[in-house]
């Protein structure tokens, strides 16, 4: 049984671990092989790959394969047809591999990257609770944040203190405690909401689209009516993806309705939100912000967001690690059917 995988540059330009994960899976099962395009590769997959007819399993990484090259792999019978997020293959061609019987398959859900997001999301709460980024950068020039002496030298209840370097005008501390809101119960939704529950936060979701597991897996209390959701939060969290319907979800009404103080934590997308409100607020020292994604990206390095005192950011690599990668590869493989090794 032969395994043949054909990856175009674009491809690893954007998953730069996925092609040989993937081989990595493949030999377990059999001969498999990673032919590798170079960027100025026209030619269909059909003409590539030696011996089309004896292949049994395809995985083309953003390649190029038309009906032509389909009928070249004479022995086809099962696929994998993907660009950098879509494994949808054309209607003409997913008629064609119907016809013949191959077995296509596609990314169930964008799950492969969950626990990447999932994890940046809970560093970037930790970031904006305890001002980590900018103690991190304030020593870099300045001995002022070693100096915790009291304002006059004589210690005031409420004061900075001792080793104390939060805001106290914003969310701070630990995450124990604290009323985290989140919007959505996806598969970054509840990972996060399950981390941030077992260090003991309140936790309650919005999600209507979402089965009752979802929220009570995650230790959260379902919230049935978003504008009640961000009414009481410390640490509120928009975490869906964007799509015609989330796109604003989060209006300028309920941004006006997040508690002062409150950190607003962003991993997923920011046109979730209305950002110009968001911004307004945090500009305003009302809100602090931890935030990868933005609505200008990248953030032009005049941005009034930059180096602010109440914000941490990143440049949108929440999701992006090696495991992602693999995770990415798995998905898809642990689709094929299962196939005593011919090695």
């Amino acid at each position: 049984m032969r395994s043949v995988i054909v990856v175009h540059p674009d491809f690893d330009g954007t998953w730069p671990f996925v092609a040989d994960h993937f081989h990595k899976l493949l030999v377990q099962d059999g001969e498999a092989e990673l032919i590798r395009l170079s960027a100025d590769e026209t030619r269909g997959i059909g003409e590539i790959i030696p011996d089309p007819a004896s292949v049994v399993r395809l995985i083309s990484l953003k390649a190029r394969v038309d009906l032509t090259c389909l009928e070249a792999l004479t022995a086809l019978e099962e696929v994998v047809f993907t660009t950098e997020y879509s494994t949808t293959p054309e209607p003409q061609m997913s008629e064609r591999l119907k016809e013949r019987g191959i077995r296509c398959y596609s990314q169930p859900t964008e799950g492969f990257w969950g626990q990447s997001v999932s994890e940046f999301a809970l560093a970037l709460t930790l970031c904006g609770l305890r001002r980590i980024p900018q103690t991190h950068h304030e020593i870099i020039t300045s001995l002022q944040p070693w100096d915790y002496d009291p304002p006059e030298g004589v210690g005031k209840p409420g004061a900075r203190g001792v080793q104390f370097g939060d805001d106290t005008r914003f969310a701070n501390g630990t995450v124990e405690g604290k009323r985290i809101r989140i919007v959505g119960a996806g598969n970054i939704a509840s990972r996060y909401a399950s981390f941030v529950h077992m260090l003991g936060a309140d936790v309650a979701m919005w999600d209507p689209y979402a089965s009752e597991p979802c929220f009570h897996r995650a230790g959260a209390r379902k919230e049935w009516h978003l504008d009640r959701l961000v009414r009481d939060a410390e640490i509120f969290v928009p975490m869906v993806p964007l799509t015609d319907q989330t796109g604003g979800l989060v209006t300028a009404e309920l941004i006006r309705a997040v508690p002062q103080g409150a950190l607003v934590v962003l991993a997923t997308r920011a046109k979730i939100c209305d950002m110009e409100e968001l911004r307004r607020r945090v500009l305003a020292d009302e809100l602090s912000l931890a935030a990868d994604v933005f609505d200008i990206e990248p953030l032009p390095l005049n941005d009034p967001l930059l180096g602010r005192h109440n914000v941490v950011h990143t440049p949108h690599n929440a999701g992006r690690t090696k495991e992602a990668n693999e995770q990415f590869a798995l998905k898809l493989y642990e689709q094929f059917l299962p196939r005593q090794s011919t090695k």
